[in-house]
């Protein structure tokens, strides 16, 4: 026979407002084989949940409930005059007062069987009442609560990292926004929606769940909408009567049986948009995965509504079909002079996070992953470009937009540059000295002269100005090159025997710099 300890135990701190884990039906305690728990009386609802376990032998335990509660017990507080009833018709209802979602009665060693009172209370009263056999103690019971409680934890963790999985696939397909809203649906079970600024619906996925609630219900999530759309969005006045306090980011309803919610998407360019989700019921993680959904579909309707996207989209377009650098500019509303910039990390090759990270840095969403070289095309004049923590950058001179090929190449000797000196950021042209003197067409000329030899073969003349910049040292130009050191020798020999030059003379070094410099 147990003994009366093992039913109760010292209270434990008082819980959270909410519970931290899922709670469990308490059928699923019911069906555990190990405890041989029954149910002998209150409504057998699978909707009933439980989510903690508390024992008590007060005859008032309504002050220490929280609510929601299995609350065991073993009859010690019974008086032995009870079996008229009303003693329970006191008892069970303060325990439905205070939210109670079963009650428990342990049999042995104090009461033999469920007093009949206590379960025709229960009855009365709507209580479910649950039979704890002598051979499980009130600790067992509590630990397979909470057994189920990390099942269903572990479970819903699952659930939502997949969701948020298949919400990211889904915002990179070519149709981002049904697809993300049909995945919500999916998900949730019920039926996503996009609301635009002035209210009207821009898609939908999935079906109103329910016996054709049909109409209502929708109007529902549209009015939903409206109530977390920003004041004064889409010009319709839709969002404008509720009052004129702080508009909620979020709402939740119940229509029909239906759970509603509306999430307002973003505070910048995508204010206004709104995501409408309608489900049969509400798990503890839908919230979350409609939250992510609400995140993507944020940054989607962003780019939609303020244009940018389209006119990057445009611009690119019209370049593959032939348009010139200059005619398409316009379009990404960078003024009339741009800096081309090319970075390379400290560590390994960057992703498209860390190039978007250093555009958003740099000041432009331009961004170009090329293998271990991120290249920004950058808004002159909009920022002062500085070294970034992490990466070792070149930048090129400001050119006009039919100048950007050569931007380019300028960005990439910088880079190069840079990383042999060691130097965080190195832009192109800087101290240019007595090379400002000569006219430029002048300097062009001469060095189209000087190095006709090698102008034909590109490894050769980058090979020399790199060799030339690190003054002459053959493993600073390995590096800057990534070739191995004798690569850097046969080149350079390759380049003194073409040039007919000396390479060891200043005089002939200094003219070939001026010239490769204008090249």
């Amino acid at each position: 026979m147990p003994d009366p300890a093992e039913r109760t135990g010292p209270a434990g701190p008082a819980g959270p407002a909410g519970p931290p884990t899922p709670p469990v039906p308490l059928a699923a305690l019911l069906a555990r084989e190990d405890l041989g728990l029954r149910q002998i009386a209150g409504p057998c609802d699978p909707a009933t949940v439980i989510h903690w376990a508390h024992t008590s032998e007060m005859s008032d335990p309504y002050p220490y409930l929280l609510g929601g509660e299995l609350l065991l017990t073993a009859g010690v507080h019974i008086p032995e005059a009870a079996g008229s009833g009303t003693y329970f018709d006191a008892y069970v209802p303060r325990i439905v007062e205070a939210g109670g979602a079963a009650l428990g009665f342990g049999v042995a060693p104090v009461h033999d069987t469920v007093p009949r009172a206590l379960v025709a209370a229960c009855d009365r009263y709507g209580l479910p009442l649950v039979e704890v056999p002598p051979r499980t103690t009130f600790s067992g019971v509590a630990r397979a609560v909470w057994q189920l409680m990390a099942q269903a934890r572990h479970t819903e963790l699952r659930r939502v990292t997949e969701a948020q999985q298949s919400l990211a696939a889904a915002a990179a397909r070519p149709d981002p926004v049904p697809s993300v809203l049909r995945q919500l649906a999916q998900r949730t079970g019920g039926r996503a929606a996009l609301y635009a600024p002035d209210g009207g619906e821009v898609a939908s996925a999935g079906r109103l769940p329910g016996p054709g609630p049909g109409v209502e219900v929708g109007a529902a999530l549209a009015g939903l909408a409206a109530v977390v759309r920003p004041a004064g969005d889409g010009g319709s006045g839709i969002g404008t009567g509720i009052g004129t306090g702080p508009t909620p980011s979020s709402a939740s309803d119940t229509v029909a049986g239906v759970h509603l919610a509306a999430y307002a998407l973003g505070t910048g360019t995508g204010r206004g948009f709104v995501l409408g989700v309608a489900a049969p019921r509400r798990d503890p993680g839908d919230h979350t995965i409609a939250s992510v959904g609400a995140v993507l579909l944020s940054l989607l309707t962003g780019e939609h509504q303020s244009g940018t996207g389209a006119a990057r989209s445009s611009a690119l377009v019209r370049v593959l079909l032939g348009a010139a650098p200059e005619e398409v500019a316009p379009l990404l509303d960078g003024g009339e002079l741009w800096v081309v910039v090319h970075a390379r990390p400290d560590g390994p090759a960057p992703d498209a996070v860390a190039a978007s990270a250093l555009g958003a840095a740099l000041g432009s969403p331009l961004v170009d992953v090329a293998g271990d070289v991120v290249r920004v095309l950058v808004p002159a004049g909009q920022r002062e470009l500085a070294a970034q923590p992490g990466w070792t950058c070149g930048v090129s001179v400001p050119v006009v937009p039919r100048e950007w090929g050569a931007a380019d190449t300028q960005a990439a000797r910088a880079l190069s540059r840079a990383r042999a000196t060691r130097v965080r950021l190195v832009r192109h042209g800087d101290e240019q000295g007595f090379a400002g003197l000569v006219p430029a067409g002048e300097a062009a000329a001469h060095a189209r002269t000087v190095l006709a030899p090698i102008a034909g073969n590109p490894a050769l003349t980058e090979t020399l100005r790199t060799w030339l910049s690190l003054h002459g040292s053959w493993d600073r130009t390995a590096v800057a090159l990534s070739v191995h050191r004798n690569t850097v020798r046969q080149r350079v020999a390759r380049c003194a025997t073409l040039l007919d030059a000396d390479l060891d003379d200043p005089d002939v070094r200094m003219n070939l710099w001026f010239a490769l410099g204008h090249a």
